[in-house]
């Protein structure tokens, strides 16, 4: 996604090279939102509350430094772009440079939404310019481009902008006439890479017109292990369909050409290779070279860059060209099987179990349940008061037995990513009692994965797995009982699969608008002024027993935010803000786990602050112990004018009294199951609901 913007030149004249030729092409195709900042900052705004951008003195680009003494409290300087046009694709290329401790965002920001969508980010100093390269994919609404520069308070911090280019392409493309090379980067050798030519092979010219293209020669190498490798930007929105480029070759016998794609775990998988001499029908006589079209299925379901790599087996290896480099989302053949989407394995069993099924033989012994609100027993993780799996309970409770959950076929040559939660609870011994496994729907045969070998008790605990097979499976989720003794029950919640590799993410950036404080306070604050103590940022129990949760909802290992009764008097409150929130004339929605177990518990209150009022509005509240489980609440607002949300607990008549409050967050439009608004949610009994 972001590259050095030098291939196969000093620095000084690629940055020639670069502002000469940006400033030539840069009207040819140019989309709303494109400014190549000549003296002036085109359709984009600057927010007067932020920092000051300036002009460099050769007017060529915007920059901001480390903020004055006179601004030391402003942290940024903001740039808001006009709506971006409509397109069913698009590309954004922003050339910039950061200095010192600098860092550069950009957001999309939508009518009705209270929190700007991050696209990408960059942090890293550079002593040159960069490319980044976005893709914009079609939206059904209008959008605003926001730039922001962070310049920090160090010394040297700097942020520059050399231009914002948007056009109706993707990123992969590219025909190699503009300066830039599309964000193409040559990963350097110092033997073999790829370079800028032109013209017609053996003569002035390497094609028919004067237009440029990337070739590799083997006279540059100098041992038979150089390998050339041009990189495309990464990817940074889901796309599958047809690559499609043009190459050519002499000395074919003495060179391999090959295709790959490489994710961000560095991982090659090869997409097409060139045809030996034997199998390749073209005449490749010098007198007779001709460009070849190539056609191959590309699917990108997470961030992935295409590699073209050539290698050399013999100093006089020839040379490949490489040129007009395009993308479809159709596919090459109508006979390509479509990209399997994953989300059949997807289940958090409110509704039913899904796709996923049992033996018949073997009779149902997982069992769907739903566990009404109490102080013993723990209700699911969707919710707090929906359904899960139970295997090993009291209803199926017998030894000597195995509880079997298959999933629907998922397609091999793929790297899967599986989620799911699960919960041990009873008093029974529990070691592995549960186990995933690989089923290979062809040979009948099933390899384990993964087995449970922790022992914390009534907390949903996530897995996260990393599935990689070239063969089509199943997955299995198996829950065994040897004997009376060693059956502690287990449940089983929201499974999810997805494609890519769990340890990476699907997309640059984690949601603004999503707060799960495993990263800290995602830009909430504590009121110092209304209130007597602050909220407390944990992971696991609280201090105080029979109080507070044993972990947090996310992970059932992460961070949680919570008051601690014992260091407060009975009434006292702790106030947490929220950013400034930009509001809507459409109804928002705010969805929350809250956590309030203890025989002292106070009260949980959502107000909505704003300078239209004088006094905070009160959203949402609960009063009392509701039970052991984190529950979701749901509260659906509107203000057209910026405001805030506060999170207000009040601290109840004893130490058990432990409120808690996790993964926060804001959505556009009315919540679809809005909890009624300003009411007592009553604690009912134990008792388990079987379907």
């Amino acid at each position: 996604m972001e590259r050095s913007v030098y291939c196969c030149f000093t620095p000084e004249k690629m940055m020639n090279y670069l502002l000469l030729g940006l400033l030539a092409a840069f009207q040819a195709d140019a989309l709303p939102g494109s400014c190549s900042f000549e003296g002036n900052t085109c359709d984009y705004i600057a927010d007067p509350a932020g920092l000051s951008w300036t002009f460099s003195s050769t007017g060529h680009f915007i920059t901001v430094d480390e903020s004055p003494h006179d601004e030391q409290k402003k942290e940024k300087a903001v740039l808001v772009g006009p709506e971006v046009a409509q397109q069913d694709w698009s590309c954004l290329r922003l050339v910039y440079q950061l200095t010192g401790s600098a860092s550069l965002q950009l957001l999309r920001r939508s009518e009705g939404e209270s929190f700007d969508y991050m696209l990408w980010s960059a942090h890293s100093p550079s002593e040159s310019w960069h490319i980044a390269s976005i893709d914009l994919q079609n939206s059904t609404e209008p959008y605003k481009i926001v730039i922001e520069g962070r310049p920090a308070s160090s010394e040297g911090s700097s942020v520059s902008i050399f231009e914002v280019a948007i056009s109706d392409k993707y990123c992969i493309e590219c025909d190699f006439e503009e300066s830039h090379l599309c964000g193409y980067t040559n990963q350097w050798n110092s033997n073999m890479n790829w370079y800028v030519g032109r013209g017609v092979p053996n003569e002035a010219t390497y094609s028919d017109g004067p237009g440029q293209y990337m070739y590799v020669d083997s006279v540059h190498a100098k041992t038979l292990q150089d390998v050339a490798k041009l990189v495309t930007p990464m990817t940074t929105v889901p796309m599958s369909g047809c690559l499609s480029f043009q190459y050519q070759q002499d000395h074919v016998e003495g060179h391999l050409f090959s295709v790959y794609s490489r994710d961000r775990a560095g991982q090659y998988q090869e997409l097409w290779k060139a045809d030996l001499p034997e199998s390749n029908h073209v005449d490749w006589r010098a007198e007779t070279q001709v460009w070849i079209p190539v056609q191959v299925a590309l699917r990108a379901p997470y961030p992935m860059e295409v590699v073209f790599e050539a290698s050399f087996n013999s100093l006089k290896g020839g040379r490949v060209l490489l040129d007009n480099i395009s993308f479809s989302p159709e596919f090459c053949s109508a006979e390509t099987e479509p990209t399997f989407d994953p989300k059949v394995a997807n289940c958090d069993f409110e509704l039913g179990i899904c796709q996923y099924t049992q033996n018949p033989e073997d009779g149902e012994m997982w069992k769907r349940v739903s566990v009404q609100p109490n102080i013993y027993r723990i209700g699911d993780h969707t919710t707090g008061t929906g359904s899960f799996l139970l295997a090993n309970s009291r209803f199926t409770l017998q030894s000597g037995y195995v509880s079997q959950l298959y999933g629907p076929p998922l397609p091999g040559n793929q790297k899967y990513c599986l989620r799911f939660f699960y919960s041990l609870r009873g008093f029974s011994k529990t070691d592995q009692a549960l186990a995933v496994y690989l089923y290979d729907t062809a040979s009948a045969k099933q390899d384990k994965i993964w087995t449970q070998t922790g022992q914390t008790r009534d907390v949903w605990i996530q897995v996260e797995l990393t599935i990689q097979s070239q063969k089509a499976i199943q997955l299995v989720f198996i829950s065994t009982c040897k004997s009376f003794w060693t059956c502690g029950s287990v449940g089983l919640d929201d499974i999810s699969v997805r494609l890519g590799d769990c340890e990476l993410p699907l997309g640059p950036l984690p949601v603004p608008s999503y707060c799960n404080f495993e990263t800290g306070l995602c830009g909430y604050t504590q009121d110092k002024q209304g209130d007597e103590a602050d909220w407390v940022l944990v992971r696991g129990p609280t201090p105080t027993s029979y109080t507070g949760p044993k972990g947090d909802h996310t992970t059932g290992a992460g961070h949680y935010l919570h008051i601690e009764a014992s260091l407060m008097l009975p009434g006292h409150r702790a106030r947490l803000v929220s950013s400034l929130l930009r509001g809507s004339r459409g109804p928002q929605c705010l969805l929350f786990f809250y956590h309030m177990y203890g025989s002292g518990t106070g009260q949980l209150s959502i107000l909505l602050r704003s300078d239209l009022q004088e006094k905070d509005r009160l959203l949402w509240v609960r009063n009392g112990e509701q039970g052991i489980s984190w529950f979701r609440a749901s509260v659906s607002y509107q203000l057209d004018h910026q405001h805030q949300i506060v999170f207000e607990a009040t601290r109840g008549p004893s130490i058990r009294s432990d409120i808690a409050i996790d993964d926060i967050i804001f959505q556009k439009g009315p919540c679809k199951d809005a909890d009624q608004q300003i009411s007592h949610f009553s604690l009912f009994g134990d008792q388990n609901i079987i379907e």
